[in-house]
C-alpha cells in the first residue's frame, strides 16, 4: 500500500472494499458502505478545498468517540492533515495543542459549546460544524462554517502529505509533535492486516479512542484498508461490551489490558452471548499483558489473544505475537511486524539474542523526525535507526 498514491486513488485506498461492502457501522445506525465512504471522502475534500483548505492546512477534531470521529479523520486527512484531540481536555489544554499544531481549522460537533470552541475563537483559528442527518448511515456527516481563505488547490493528498499529527504523552517532558504521513499509515495498515490475516470478511469492534494511535490505526485503519469494517462504540463500557458484541458479531477486537480485564469478570453472566458470537482473535496492545490475563482470555472467548508493541512515532505496530500456526508468546510482545526492530548498546552496536538493551526500529512506518525539536531528532535517530526509549531483549526466535 504504500508509495501507491500515484497509481491508486487515496479514497479507494482508505476504502477499498466492493461498493456495497460494510465499512463502517455503530449501535442503532445503518451501516455506511465502502461506496458510501469513497463518496463521503471525495466530497469532504471537496467542502474543505471549499472553505479554503487543502494540503499542508492543519485541521484539529475534537469530536466524541464514535462513527464520525472515525469517518471524519480519514475523510478530512484527505484534503488537509488532522489532528484529533481529546474531547476532555481543559481549556489550558487546548490552548497549548492547538497553538503546537497550528490549526487553521477546528472540526468540533454541531451544538459543541465547550471550551474547544471558546479557546479556537480566542486564538483565531476558524471553527466548523459537523452535521449528522437524521437516519443518516454510521459516520455521514457534512461540514458547515465559514471559508478560512479563499479556495484552495483541490485534490487529495499524496503519499507524502502529513495524515496524522499526535502528541507524544510528555509525562516527563514537553510532549512532542509527531507528525506521520499518509505513506507512514498505509504502510502500518498494511503491516498490522498481514500480522491479522485480515480481509473483507473481518470486522472490529472498536472500543479505543480514536484521539489515540491504537484505536485510530490498529482498529479503524487497518480494518477499511482490507475491505473489511469497523463497528464504532461511544467509548469503552464493560457494562455494555456484550451487548455490542451481540449487535456487531465482530470477528476480533483490540484493546488495552486494563479494558480486557474488565471484560473477563462479566463473561459468565454473557454466556449465550460469547456462544453465538464466535471471535477468531483478540488483540492487545498499548501496556504489557499479564500471562495470567492472556490465558484467561483465551480460555473465556476460546480465540487466540495476540499481543502486540506499538507507539506513535511508529503509526503504531512495530512488533507482534503471531496467530497460529505462529507463535505467541505469553510476556513476550512478539517479533517484528512491519519495521526492523532490533536491540542496541549505547554506541550504537545491535545486541545479540539474550542481551539487554534499547530497542530501536527502522521501516516506512516510522515518522520522519519530531516537528519542530531537533535535539530531540538527534538522539532519537542516532545511529540510523529510531530508538523508542524502552528497554528490551530479544530471545532466539527474534521474539521481543
Amino acid at each position: 500500500m504504500t508509495n501507491t498514491a500515484d497509481t491508486v486513488d487515496l479514497a479507494h485506498r482508505l476504502a477499498p472494499g466492493a461498493t456495497d461492502a460494510p465499512a463502517v457501522s455503530a449501535p442503532d445506525r445503518p451501516t455506511l458502505t465502502h461506496g458510501g465512504l469513497r463518496r463521503l471522502i471525495r466530497e469532504t475534500v471537496a467542502k474543505m478545498n471549499a472553505l479554503g483548505l487543502g494540503r499542508g492546512d492543519r485541521v484539529a477534531i475534537v469530536l466524541p468517540n464514535g462513527p464520525e470521529m472515525a469517518t471524519a479523520f480519514l475523510a478530512v486527512a484527505a484534503a488537509a492533515s488532522t489532528a484529533p484531540l481529546n474531547p476532555a481536555y481543559r481549556a489550558d489544554e487546548l490552548d497549548f495543542y492547538l497553538s503546537d499544531i497550528g490549526a487553521r481549522a477546528i472540526l468540533v460537533a454541531r451544538d459543541e459549546q465547550g471550551p474547544a470552541v471558546e479557546v479556537a475563537e480566542r486564538l483565531g483559528i476558524r471553527v466548523l460544524r459537523l452535521l449528522v442527518a437524521d437516519d443518516a448511515p454510521a459516520g455521514s456527516f457534512t461540514i458547515a462554517g465559514d471559508p478560512v481563505g479563499p479556495p484552495a488547490a483541490p485534490g487529495l493528498a499524496a503519499d507524502g502529505d502529513i495524515a496524522l499529527l499526535l502528541h507524544t504523552s510528555g509525562t516527563t517532558s514537553r510532549p512532542k509533535l509527531v507528525p506521520l504521513s499518509h505513506a507512514n499509515l498505509a504502510a502500518s495498515a498494511e503491516h498490522i492486516g498481514a500480522t491479522l490475516g485480515l480481509t473483507s470478511a473481518d470486522r472490529c469492534l472498536n472500543i479505543m479512542p480514536l484521539f489515540h494511535i491504537h484505536g485510530l490505526i490498529a482498529a479503524v485503519l487497518s480494518s477499511l484498508a482490507a475491505g473489511g469494517s469497523v463497528y464504532c462504540t461511544p467509548g469503552f463500557n464493560a457494562l455494555r461490551f456484550f451487548h455490542w458484541l451481540g449487535e456487531a458479531k465482530p470477528s476480533w477486537y483490540t484493546a488495552v489490558p486494563t479494558m480486557h480485564q474488565a471484560i473477563l469478570p462479566r463473561a459468565a453472566r454473557n454466556a449465550d452471548t460469547l456462544a453465538a458470537t464466535p471471535l477468531r482473535f483478540i488483540r492487545s496492545s498499548s501496556a504489557s499483558l499479564p500471562a495470567q490475563v492472556m490465558a484467561e482470555l483465551e480460555a473465556t472467548f476460546g480465540c487466540p489473544v495476540i499481543e502486540s508493541y506499538g507507539m506513535t512515532e511508529a503509526a503504531h505496530q512495530m512488533a507482534s505475537n503471531r496467530l497460529p500456526p505462529g507463535q505467541r508468546k505469553p510476556g513476550s510482545v512478539g517479533a517484528g511486524a512491519g519495521p526492523d526492530v532490533a536491540v542496541m548498546a549505547p554506541d550504537g552496536q545491535l545486541l545479540k539474542p539474550g542481551q539487554t538493551g534499547e530497542i530501536v526500529i527502522r521501516g516506512p512506518n516510522v515518522t520522519a523526525g519530531y516537528e519542530k525539536n531537533p535535539d530531540a531528532n538527534a538522539s532519537a535517530f542516532a545511529h540510523g535507526w529510531f530508538h523508542t526509549g524502552d528497554q528490551g531483549v530479544l530471545d532466539e526466535d527474534g521474539y521481543l
